[in-house]
């Protein structure tokens, strides 16, 4: 919050503010300290994360001062921002560089909204979509929601909607991100791979109650493929041709989860200029998927406990009553059982949810399906980074049986992606596995720690052995993806989640820059900062 304060007080227009040259002196160290002290706690709530802290954001819009005020306003709040003209060149972007969110007009020249999203979910189905619209195509965004955008803005929008939108977005991607489960397929008719009698036993239960109208409950730990089951069940009933509309219950802010379900009249939801429909009215004739429907806060169980029991409900602000004809798929990794006893959940709700219940198992209870994910895996991965990989050694076999895998078929997937990185031979070996599994399954009993010289205090000491090591890391990180890629800067950054000029920065901060060939000619920046990529197009 402190920094944010001071952000509104430019650094620059200081000495026109009359401030006295210490003054200026401190805004200028703040400035400095709070942009370290963010990407700190950005660390140490996300270790995994110290390559890649900004979001990074595209917008493709045929309105100069639109992509200008949405630039301004997203890169203040400390997203990374790219901002094209056209569809065309939206696409050009996202097939060569990482995008966490995708901001697009609704009509554009070349390629316009709806063929952009389709385009766009084709080279990455997770990629969400906000479409920007204006008061006459509203319905032409309604239809967008249906067919997978995420959500719309209709202009004019003020800040506070953009920004919450956007949170909801990203977050949104952030929870249900890597859904480790195979494309339904001969291989995977249901889109989960595994053959133990615990899988096949949900298999049953799937095929007996896809094509009904009954309520299901998914329950089960992160990372066992709740989203996937509920996607099996829309695609293998009749309702597979209407829209499938998924909600992340614990991305949304509470105070706002009502209007998301079931829509808002005018001026009901922080000053919006016009109605906006709900998930509700989207998914009429398909499938809703509440997610992590713990989430849900008490007032609004209630209201859910209506549509439910009538199908019926009113809009935020609204005086209508609506109809609704959808399945409800919903999932949740918490016990409610237990946030019934303690008051938290309703138990009305929870026998109306759970009509058919999805058991889940885990990992550890389905460890003959180890070898089937594996060789899932490495096949995913030696085509996406060009190796060979052609199994597990007899070690790292052993370990794979013995460990508990608290995070399920997506902290498998996630061991192998960085194993088949960094291996050298055919196998994986125990060398490649994160110390965390060795120390779970008896192999590694302590860190290696190099001691620290006589005479050196404790508090530098440590501070320089951590820099020392976070810095090797990524050495070794970057210079190996570099390796898998040819040295092409572009498609290096891409494969690491990084913008191209975030990753010439920490190469050059790692003395990286010179020691590869610099790839395809990039963009040249103008006088006015426009981004000059040979088109007539322009890129930020």
């Amino acid at each position: 919050n402190l920094s944010r304060l001071f952000r509104l007080i430019s650094v620059q227009s200081a000495p026109k503010m009359g401030l006295a040259p210490r003054s200026q002196r401190f805004l200028r160290w703040f400035s400095r300290f709070s942009g370290s002290f963010r990407s700190k706690l950005i660390l140490e709530k996300h270790p995994g994360s110290m390559l890649h802290s900004k979001k990074q954001i595209l917008i493709a819009d045929d309105e100069l001062n639109i992509r200008r005020v949405l630039e301004a306003q997203l890169t203040r709040e400390g997203y990374e921002v790219q901002s094209v003209e056209d569809g065309l060149l939206a696409l050009e972007w996202l097939k060569e560089n990482h995008v966490d969110l995708l901001i697009s007009d609704l009509k554009m020249p070349g390629l316009d909204g709806m063929e952009l999203m389709r385009a766009t979910h084709a080279l990455d189905p997770e990629i969400p979509l906000v479409m920007i619209t204006a008061h006459g195509t509203v319905d032409n965004a309604v239809q967008a929601l249906k067919s997978g955008a995420f959500d719309y803005l209709q202009k004019p929008f003020d800040q506070t909607e953009l920004l919450t939108v956007v949170a909801k977005a990203l977050k949104t991607r952030d929870l249900s991100s890597n859904v480790a489960h195979a494309s339904p397929s001969a291989r995977a008719p249901h889109g989960i791979l595994g053959k133990s009698d615990a899988v096949m036993k949900v298999f049953s239960m799937m095929e007996r109650g896809a094509d009904t109208p009954t309520t299901v409950l998914v329950t089960g730990e992160s990372g066992t493929g709740k989203e996937v089951v509920a996607r099996a069940l829309h695609v293998t009933s009749k309702r597979a041709e209407r829209p499938f509309i998924r909600v992340n219950c614990a991305a949304i802010p509470r105070e706002l989860l009502e209007s998301e379900f079931f829509g808002h009249e005018k001026d009901t939801q922080g000053g919006g200029s016009s109605s906006k429909p709900g998930r509700f009215e989207l998914a009429e004739g398909g499938t809703l998927f509440l997610d992590e429907i713990d989430s849900i806060p008490l007032e609004v169980q209630v209201k859910l406990l209506r549509v439910l029991q009538d199908g019926e409900f009113e809009r935020v602000g609204g005086v209508r009553t609506l109809s609704s004809n959808i399945r409800l798929v919903a999932a949740t990794n918490a016990d409610l059982g237990k946030m019934i006893e303690a008051g938290q959940f309703r138990e009305d709700l929870y026998y109306r949810l759970n009509v058919v219940h999805l058991r889940l198992p885990a990992l550890r209870e389905r460890g003959g399906d180890i070898p089937l994910l594996v060789e899932h895996f490495l096949e995913k991965y030696n085509q996406k980074l060009g190796r060979a990989m052609t199994g597990l050694s007899a070690e790292v076999q052993h370990v794979f049986s013995a460990y508990s895998w608290p995070g399920n078929v997506r902290e498998l997937e996630n061991v192998l992606e960085r194993a088949v990185l960094f291996a050298e031979g055919s196998l994986v070996e125990t060398e490649h596995l994160p110390p965390e599994m060795m120390r779970d399954v008896g192999l590694l009993t302590s860190d290696r720690v190099e001691p620290m010289q006589s005479g050196e205090s404790l508090e530098v000491g440590l501070k320089e052995q951590v820099r020392a090591a976070v810095n090797a890391l990524e050495r070794r990180l970057i210079s190996k993806a570099l390796e898998q890629n040819e040295q092409n800067v572009t498609h290096t950054a891409r494969f690491l989640k990084l913008s191209r000029k975030g990753l010439q920065l920490k190469m050059k901060e790692l003395d990286l820059r010179d020691k590869v060939k610099s790839d395809r000619p990039g963009p040249t920046e103008s006088q006015n900062g426009e981004t000059n990529t040979g088109s007539t197009g322009s890129m930020r």
